[in-house]
């Protein structure tokens, strides 16, 4: 499968060009079908709403048929019943940073050649993300249908087999060169390309965040995650409150402060998010407590964990202190709620501004 740079500019004039301060790394670059559905509707497509399980191509099609047939009507009368979006945990972390926050970013992988590979280019490039490590390759990009119930929860069925994915030997030094973060999400289909990808950005400096990815996949696949953590390579881990009961699911005691303080023996900074409870950190030897804002009530969870990263992650290289970062990181959070998707829109940036103003957080300087 051949693969060519998305920009047609060569490797020394990327090298020259000023490297984005964060890199996020997402193997196959992937776009999100975000529905608001019914519960009548979910039981059509199966037995146990909630969770992801993947599915071939030809049933993200007939899904998306039937959605269009069978939608609830939106609360903010869209007229279009599916929103499509560039999506993927890291994608959702490095848009924010980058449109949100006004920290620069770009991100690794690969995308297909046709229609939803231009909608993720699209997407990412309209959010000011730095685009030249991501390759275009034969083949389809990877989809997502995301479907949303009137409570907010989340069925989803990812199609990722066979897509487009940059591999662990297409990796170079050139592509993290004058970066200083790297974002990574835990999935054992990416294993052998996040341990290249950690190798070479070690080689050159950057610090490493690794989100846990879900439950599923630190139950299924834990003694190659604990060997991510042990290696030292991981400088900021996160976790959700079913993450962090999963890895330590053998232990006594399996709440969020002893699971902050078990990543924290391997991680400078560790965090668990708790929902709608807010977030307990610990970097050194502060541990911080910071609850959420009460005042968001959820219209989609999607992307709730990967906007509370970038949140962090601009608190963290802004130097502010911990508990600062952990409350940008639920402003942030508690922004991409308010709507659908994984995408935050400009009218719930100004609410996060304004929630940050009100807390007397460093705001964003963001020039447009």
């Amino acid at each position: 499968m051949g693969a060519e740079p998305l920009s047609t500019w060569k490797k020394h004039d990327v090298a020259q060009r000023q490297a984005p301060m964060v890199l996020g790394l997402q193997p196959s670059a992937l776009v999100d079908h975000v529905a608001r559905v019914d519960a009548s509707f979910l039981t059509q497509i199966t037995d146990e709403p909630g969770g992801s399980i993947p599915v071939a191509l030809e049933e993200v099609e007939y899904i998306l048929r039937k959605v269009n047939i069978h939608v609830h009507s939106s609360p903010d009368n869209d007229p279009s019943p599916i929103k499509t979006m560039a999506g993927g945990s890291v994608a959702n972390t490095i848009r924010g940073l980058s449109s949100g926050f006004g920290i620069s970013s770009g991100i690794i992988g690969a995308y297909g050649d046709g229609e939803q590979g231009e909608l993720f280019v699209h997407s990412m490039n309209s959010n000011g993300v730095d685009l030249s490590r991501l390759r275009k390759k034969v083949g389809h990009t990877a989809q997502c249908v995301c479907l949303v119930d009137a409570f907010g929860n989340r069925t989803m069925r990812p199609c990722l087999s066979s897509a487009a994915k940059v591999q662990a030997e297409e990796l170079t030094k050139e592509d993290f060169k004058g970066s200083k973060w790297l974002v990574l999400r835990y999935a054992i289909l990416n294993l052998e390309v996040i341990q290249a990808a950690i190798l070479l950005a070690k080689q050159e400096g950057l610090l490493i965040s690794l989100d846990l990815a879900s439950f599923e996949m630190v139950r299924n696949f834990k003694q190659p995650l604990l060997k991510l953590l042990e290696s030292g390579n991981i400088d900021l881990c996160f976790a959700n409150e079913d993450e962090a009961k999963e890895l330590l699911r053998d232990e006594p005691n399996a709440d969020p402060v002893a699971a902050v303080e078990f990543l924290s023996k391997y991680c400078q900074w560790a965090v668990v998010t708790l929902g709608p409870n807010g977030c307990i950190a610990k970097h050194g030897k502060e541990i911080v407590r910071v609850p959420a804002i009460g005042e968001t009530k959820a219209t989609d969870a999607t992307g709730a964990g990967d906007l509370f990263a970038s949140g962090f992650l601009y608190g963290v290289i802004k130097g502010v202190s911990l508990e600062e970062c952990c409350k940008v990181g639920t402003c942030s959070g508690g922004s991409v709620i308010r709507a659908l998707g994984g995408e935050v829109t400009l009218e719930n940036w100004q609410w996060m501004y304004k929630q940050m103003q009100i807390k007397g957080l460093l705001t964003p300087d963001i020039s447009k």
